[in-house]
């Protein structure tokens, strides 16, 4: 992927209802050539709060699944090189620099996965599970997609080379223990979903063994422990996931019989 001249940057976003930190995000990317805002019909001010800002291209869509919602605003994107975030994450000044240096290099691979710092309650969770936590965020949308078997937790596919930024995305996931709560069970409630698409059955042990596996792997092993209070808190909200997962599994697929 030879650089012949200076590279253009489409930062996409999807929203819904993310008026507290929608504002400093913007902000925070100053760097881009174009941003897209794809909102799921948003309830709160998070609509008019990206009205304020003429540079960005904003489009309403009704939600369906995370990943037909991101593939959907790549297909809106000028330019090849794609920086896709979540409405709750931060850039610093050094990862914004690391990002046009990288996509204006002449060694530079189809797609970058950027480790994220995970914020609880505006303070740092060391560990739990998220001290490895990466994600494909900077990639070229000629060599990319989001394959579309998975409505959660999505996964790009890339045709190419594959690398690692060194400076890291800062994530504020959550600010309350409540808000995460139902964002766990929504995404128990998309997982169902996809189970049930890719044709699955379900086993009943699995609603009991895998949520406590998932609770004592991230608190023992992935060290949830040494987070003290907020370690369980965590640990048992992903494994309140997995258990949602299951009882909506069984709950569909019972009433189709």
């Amino acid at each position: 992927m030879n650089r012949i001249e200076e590279q253009k940057l489409s930062v996409l976003i999807i929203t819904f209802n993310e008026e507290r930190y929608i504002k400093s995000l913007i902000e925070s990317i100053d760097f881009a050539d174009e941003i897209i805002i794809v909102d799921s019909y948003s309830t709160d001010s998070t609509t008019e709060i990206l009205k304020s800002f003429p540079n960005i291209k904003l489009i309403q869509k009704q939600f369906i699944d995370y990943t037909s919602q991101r593939n959907f605003a790549i297909d809106q994107a000028k330019n090849d090189w794609i920086l896709f975030i979540d409405a709750d994450e931060y850039f610093t000044p050094k990862l914004k620099a690391e990002i046009i240096s990288t996509i204006n290099s002449k060694d530079a691979v189809s797609a970058y996965f950027i480790y994220r710092v995970f914020m609880f309650k505006n303070r740092k969770l060391r560990f739990s599970g998220w001290q490895s936590d990466k994600i494909f965020r900077l990639f070229s949308k000629a060599h990319c997609r989001y394959t579309e078997d998975r409505l959660v937790h999505e996964k790009l596919i890339v045709n190419g080379k594959t690398a690692v930024l060194k400076n890291k995305l800062i994530h504020y996931s959550f600010a309350s223990y409540s808000e995460y709560k139902m964002k766990m069970y929504k995404y128990g409630i998309l997982k169902a979903n996809e189970k049930i698409k890719k044709g699955q059955k379900p086993v009943r042990l699995l609603q009991f063994l895998h949520p406590v596996y998932t609770f004592l792997y991230q608190y023992l092993i992935r060290f949830g422990f040494l987070d003290g209070l907020k370690g369980i808190t965590i640990c048992y909200l992903n494994a309140y996931s997995i258990f949602i997962r299951y009882k909506e599994f069984f709950r569909i697929t019972s009433s189709k019989i």
